[in-house]
């Protein structure tokens, strides 16, 4: 069952950064943007350890991120040789219609399941983000 859902979930992921619009921002863009979106101005390790990654694997796109304009960085009220990074209204917008293609694709998709297989994947989409934050266990 892990085999099959790893296997729907990544073939979901491919459809899904397939149906991006030109120009689609990096899934790490995609994710640095969505995390300050859900969360908040946050830290870049607070991003990295949010994402399951190496802040120093995401010191690039921070910087390409700040440069176009989409986030901004200040010191940090708590701890001044920290920096914590803000969404701009800019990278809301290019995060709005980054994804509304995509769920555009998604709405037609789902249109072609019954009102059953919807409400179940209703359940399922809350089951993978928990999921998706668990903690390895071992």
């Amino acid at each position: 069952m892990a085999a099959d859902l790893r296997r729907g979930v990544t073939r979901l992921g491919r459809r899904l950064r397939a149906e991006g619009p030109p120009g689609a921002l990096s899934a790490n863009k995609m994710s640095v943007l969505s995390h300050l979106r859900r969360d908040g101005p946050s830290t870049p390790g607070q991003i990295a350890a949010a994402e399951r990654q190496q802040p120093q694997s995401l010191t690039r796109v921070f910087t390409e991120l700040e440069r176009e304009g989409l986030v901004s960085r200040s010191r940090s009220d708590r701890d001044g040789r920290e920096s914590v990074l803000s969404l701009e209204l800019a990278g809301l917008s290019a995060l709005t219609r980054d994804m509304a293609r995509r769920d555009a694709w998604l709405a037609g998709a789902l249109e072609g399941l019954t009102a059953a297989e919807v409400g179940l994947l209703d359940v399922a989409a809350g089951l993978l983000d928990r999921l998706a934050a668990t903690p390895w266990p071992g």
